[in-house]
């Protein structure tokens, strides 16, 4: 596969090597000083304009006009955009005009880094520039960035608005589109208001293992791989819970972490196979505190990246500020649904689903027939942040019995704008009950359950050298970033979400695109018959052609009864 330069990349590896004969590096290796931002000029400068008259700044050449003897160009650096102003006279006072004349003129291009130095002034149009007194090549750029034109009210044409590209050039996206980065800056907010919220109450971050022998801690089909030294199978982690579990049990009072979860499972607006997961366990709390904890961790998370509790969310505005909205899991099927199913056993919950058009499968338990109403009837209409507790036991392996309520657990998530958030219990600390919890879940596997858990020998040991009471919490991060950002589909807040491969463009020789048009879409025709419509080619010609179409998957042959016959693949 030969790689294809459009002209404007043909232009700048030509650019590349006048600099370099030039005596120009256009990649130098040492430091560039700088000790000023865009953002810091345009905020402060008028303020104390005696502050600014010796700045060096970077950053990426987004605009140029070009005006003969003098410049103004526009350059972007992590904080924002400022116009610089060049002339020739006084970055070349000699007669050697060439830094000028050809390097800046003809050598540079949009997308280009630089390093400017001078002192900021106003233009006679009143805008905020730097008047440029040296300049210096620091990376050039080898690829045209997309032109995006604002008008003088804002408004973007020709943006770089494809969702694919955008994902997947996220480099490109952030510099031509530099608002978006106000959804990583809230997202570092969210994750490091927790953190402090979390440390200020006394509670050590932590981490465990990604790569564990067995996939525990949550009902969720993981990814498998294989440790060839040990020659063992290890999958990557679905929740990081029973390894914080056992820190519990070590002694330690509350520990939590931010991680990376990995779910073998379908993409969508708002999964992603890889995800930010924040999990916590306090000893000697319960689910009933964990509610409290919450509300109080939220309203501070909303402040610290909206500046309130009240967050707009699509045509919502959501209300941070506790107390929440609280129903156990049948009170909230019987209050939208009509339908009380907490006496139900699994057959009339099989009937229950028809009724109400659920899809259901043969693998589907007592707890996962329930939990399929929900989604289907509840999940939607709960907009303002709401609690669902009291699950039923077969739901949740790994929580602790209601005190009051026979079969049931206690439980909660929360839920806001229609989807979960979060998840907590007051956790199993019985290791007998925790070891019958996962027998059941081996009989589910047994009917065919992907998501069941698997049996931890070593997590039901550790609960038999005791574990305090304790409650536990996890909190999707990505889910509560859409929400603080406003945003509807999880790979807006992600910097590289997962994408299907790359489709690249395919070049074909002239005989291999005389091959490829005989062969109709979709259709498969016998190799004699298209080589029969070839007669003026050689048998040398005709068998490397083939091969280098089949090689290049885009032609396969296929043996049948009938023959070799030739297709598309």
């Amino acid at each position: 596969m030969s790689i294809g330069l459009s002209e404007q990349e043909i232009l700048r590896r030509e650019s590349l090597k006048q600099l370099r004969l030039l005596g120009i590096e256009p990649y130098p290796a040492e430091a560039y000083d700088v000790n000023v931002t865009a953002a810091d000029i345009l905020a402060n400068y008028e303020k104390d304009k005696t502050a600014y008259k010796t700045v060096s700044l970077a950053g990426r050449i987004m605009g140029r006009n070009i005006m003969g003897a003098a410049s103004f160009a526009e350059l972007q650096d992590s904080t924002g955009r400022i116009q610089v102003y060049l002339k020739r006279d006084e970055l070349c006072p000699d007669e050697d005009k060439t830094l000028y004349n050809t390097v800046f003129k003809k050598l540079l291009d949009i997308g280009d880094f630089i390093g400017v130095k001078g002192y900021v002034f106003t233009t006679q149009t009143g805008e905020i520039s730097i008047h440029v007194t040296e300049f210096k090549v620091l990376a050039k750029s080898l690829r045209p960035l997309p032109i995006v034109k604002r008008d003088d009210a804002g408004n973007v044409y020709d943006g770089f608005t494809n969702p694919e590209l955008r994902y997947r050039m996220r480099y490109v996206d952030l510099t031509v589109n530099p608002d978006y980065k106000q959804i990583f800056i809230k997202r570092s907010k969210v994750i490091n208001s927790m953190r402090n919220y979390f440390d200020n109450q006394g509670w050590m971050e932590v981490e465990t293992p990604i790569l564990q022998p067995i996939h525990g801690g949550a009902a969720a089909r993981p990814f498998a791989t294989h440790h060839n030294t040990l020659d063992m199978p290890l999958y990557l982690r679905i929740a990081n819970e029973l390894y914080l579990k056992r820190l519990i049990v070590a002694g330690f009072d509350g520990v939590y972490e931010f991680g990376k979860m990995f779910r073998n499972e379908g993409m969508d607006r708002t999964h992603n196979p890889e995800y930010t997961s924040m999990e916590i366990y306090v000893a000697y709390k319960d689910y009933i505190w964990m509610m409290a904890m919450v509300e109080e961790c939220l309203e501070k998370v909303a402040i610290a990246t909206n500046g309130s509790a009240v967050v707009k969310v699509g045509e919502n505005d959501i209300n941070f500020e506790g107390p929440y909205e609280k129903l156990t899991m049948y009170e909230s099927i019987q209050k939208y649904t009509g339908i009380d199913v907490s006496a139900m056993n699994e057959n009339e919950l099989i009937q229950t689903c028809k009724d109400l058009d659920i899809e259901t499968d043969s693998t589907m338990g007592r707890g996962k027939l329930v939990d399929e109403i929900f989604s289907a009837k509840v999940e939607a209409n709960l907009i303002q942040p709401t609690f669902i507790t009291d699950y039923p036991i077969e739901m949740t392996p790994l929580a602790k019995k209601h005190r009051s309520a026979e079969g049931l657990v206690e439980r909660f998530e929360i839920f806001v704008n229609g989807k979960e958030i979060g998840n907590a219990y007051s956790e199993l600390n019985d290791p007998i009950d925790q070891r019958e919890r996962f027998e059941d879940q081996l009989t589910l596997a047994d009917r065919g359950d992907a998501e069941a858990m698997a049996m931890d020998d070593d997590f039901v040991r550790a609960l038999e050298y005791g574990m305090p009471p304790t409650s536990g919490l996890g909190f999707g991060i990505d889910r509560i970033v859409m929400l603080m950002t406003n945003q509807s589909t999880i790979q807006e807040v992600l910097f590289f979400p997962q994408m299907r491969p790359e489709k690249k463009k395919i070049e074909m020789t002239a005989e291999e695109t005389e091959l490829y048009s005989l062969i109709n879409e979709d259709e498969q025709h016998l190799l004699t018959e298209i080589k029969g419509k070839l007669t003026d080619w050689s048998n040398k010609k005709w068998d490397t052609t083939l091969k280098a179409l089949t090689s290049k998957g885009i032609l396969k042959v296929t043996k049948t009864d009938d023959g070799l016959f030739l297709s598309h693949k």
